[in-house]
Formats: C-alpha cells, structure tokens, sequence
C-alpha cells in the first residue's frame, strides 16, 4: 500500500485531489496535512472522512520538528504539495506571511523528504503544485510556456516563484525526484469566497456590490477545479521526474465579460429580469502590480500525458453556480466564520 502525503487537502483544489485520490485508490492510504487556516475546510470532505484509506492530520507545514516527526512515522512515498497562501490581495497586505508557508514551508518538506528517503528514490515522488503568476505577465498576444522566464510581479507570486526554484534545487542537488505543475486560475466548487467566481456569486445572491478592478480588462485562463484535480492525477502518475507541466484551460476571459457572463446565468437561476445583477458591477481602485494577462500553453501535458480539460467554461461555470445555491448552509458557514468548528466537533470532541 502507497502512502501518500497531501498537503492542503482541505483547501480548495487540495479538497478535489484528495477526493479524487481516496475513492480512485483504495491501494493507496492518503494522508491529508492542513493546517486549517481561515481558507481550510474539513466540511469539504464530509463525504469521505471515514474512508478506511484517509487520514486527515491538522498541522503546519513550516513546523520542522513536526513535520520530520510525520515523516518518520509514516514513510511516505509520495508527497503532492498543495498547501500555499495564495491570495494577491492578501500577499500584498502581509508578505511575510506567504514567505513562511510557501517558501520555508516547501523547504521544510523538502528536508524531510530527503533525510527520510535517504537516496533510496526508487518509487518515490515529490509533486510541486505552483501557479501561472510566477511568469509575470503577457502583453496582447503569447502563451506562457515551460520555459518562460520568471518573472513575479506580486508577493504572492514571487514566493511561489522561490518555491519553485528551491524544487528543481533540490533535484538537481540531491537528486530528489519531483515533478512541477504551473497551473491557471481554478474555479468550482468549494472555493472560499475571496476570490473573483466565488465572491461575486454569494454577492449577486445578497445584492451586494461587484467590486471590478481597474477597467476589467484583465485577462486570466480560467480551469475547473475537477478538470486541474485529473491533471494532478495523471501527472504524479505518469509525468517524468525533473520535468515541469503547465496546466490550463485555454480559455482566455477578461474579467468584465467573465462577470457578466456570471451574472447572466445568476440572473436565469434566481429568477430574476436579464440584467439585474449587472447593475451590481462596481469599477474600484486597481491593485499595486496587476498583471494584465496570464495565458497558459498546455500543449506538452496534452501531447505528451493526454490530458486536457473535460468541459467548457461555460459548462463549468453553470455547475459551479448550482453547487453554491444548493449549498447554501456551506456558504454561510464559511462567510460567517462557523466553518472553524467544525474540527472541533469533529476531532475533538467526538
């Protein structure tokens, strides 16, 4: 039995992967690391929690005693790395903060996975999970591609950039066998409600305003969350070790006509006349260092894997909306905060 090691598992797209890796392999026991910080959510897993081959383990990733600790008890032979502060806004406010998780944290994990394995990398694996941003941005035309130079432009993504470069470190140093994605930006279920779909869906639902920065024409490569899960799959599975692969919808949308689409479809699913939710569109302040597009060349994984994604952004964004106005009582745990309890009913006191 494999013993794999993920990190993030009750965030967003970590969420998907380990659902996707429990119900797929029951050879393999999972092992779920979250250090359930505010964007952390166990009710995202209610589905699978008594699974015999999943583990959930709360902790910080930065922690080195506890993580070498882990290690040693589990033997794991596999690590996919998922845990990351990565809200811009967020980045921008308090860096230090996306230093120690996505910088040192990474490092502390890639220490353990080298004393732990000690040279013997035989059916080993380190899998990186890191974003478009590290690139910086593109002008009209391009497609970020493997071999793009960095070129952060955010906190956020300067240390997902560090990150990186401490993985192929390792590799090329030690020999570590990793495989690296750099992926779009994700949308689908579960995604807690800072970012742009997310927010603006439980906003159009409380009539609250649709904060657009700057003239909206920022422009992002949009990938569903299940689509960016069966991709981490295939890649820890099959992709070769040392290599990088992008990941990415090829579906390009500025933000203000990604907004009205949104509303558009909120509109026909709350009943209300076309045009309504539009109204709500509010053009503030631009942030400090916005990157005007990110486009992803997700040629190499689709030729050399066969993977690409399984349904359009339309058909994406419509399963999306469903699943926030049938989840209602999740929404409103997480907008209220009540989400926080639920590990404390659910590990510590049962």
């Amino acid at each position: 039995m494999k013993k794999i090691l993920i990190t993030g598992g009750a965030g967003f797209i970590g969420s998907h992967v380990v659902r996707l890796f429990v119900t797929k392999y029951e050879n393999y026991q999972i092992y779920n690391l979250d250090a359930l910080t505010y964007a952390g959510n166990l009710e995202n897993l209610t589905d699978i929690e008594k699974s015999p081959n999943y583990t959930f383990v709360k902790g910080d990733i930065a922690d080195e005693a506890f993580i070498m600790e882990l290690f040693e008890l589990h033997q794991f032979d596999g690590v996919i790395h998922l845990a990351a502060e990565s809200h811009v806004d967020r980045s921008i406010e308090d860096p230090m903060a996306f230093v120690r998780t996505n910088v040192i944290g990474t490092v502390t994990l890639l220490n353990a996975a080298r004393k732990i394995w000690k040279g013997n990398w035989e059916g080993k694996r380190f899998y990186h999970i890191s974003t478009d941003e590290v690139y910086g941005t593109l002008g009209a035309e391009g497609l970020f591609t493997e071999t793009t130079p960095y070129d952060p432009n955010s906190p956020y993504s300067a240390s997902k950039a560090s990150s990186d470069h401490f993985v192929r470190a390792y590799g090329e140093t030690y020999g570590l066998p990793y495989v690296l994605t750099n992926c779009s930006n994700n949308y689908g279920p579960n995604h807690f409600p800072e970012k742009l779909i997310p927010l603006f869906i439980n906003n159009i639902i409380h009539n609250k305003p649709l904060p657009v920065y700057g003239d909206g024409n920022y422009t992002r490569d949009w990938l569903f969350v299940i689509d960016h899960a069966r991709a981490i799959d295939v890649v820890f599975h099959q992709g070769k070790n040392h290599e990088t692969y992008n990941i990415g919808g090829f579906n390009e949308w500025k933000n203000i006509d990604l907004v009205r689409l949104l509303c558009g479809i909120m509109d026909d699913k709350l009943g209300r006349a076309k045009g309504t939710s539009a109204q709500l569109i509010t053009f503030v302040k631009d942030r400090p260092g916005h990157d005007l597009r990110y486009a992803i060349d997700a040629t190499k994984i689709k030729e050399q894997l066969g993977w690409e994604p399984s349904v359009t952004f339309e058909q994406g964004l419509e399963i999306t909306v469903n699943w926030y106005l049938e989840n209602g009582d999740w929404l409103n745990n997480v907008t209220s905060g009540a989400y926080v309890s639920y590990y404390e009913n659910q590990y510590l006191i049962n």
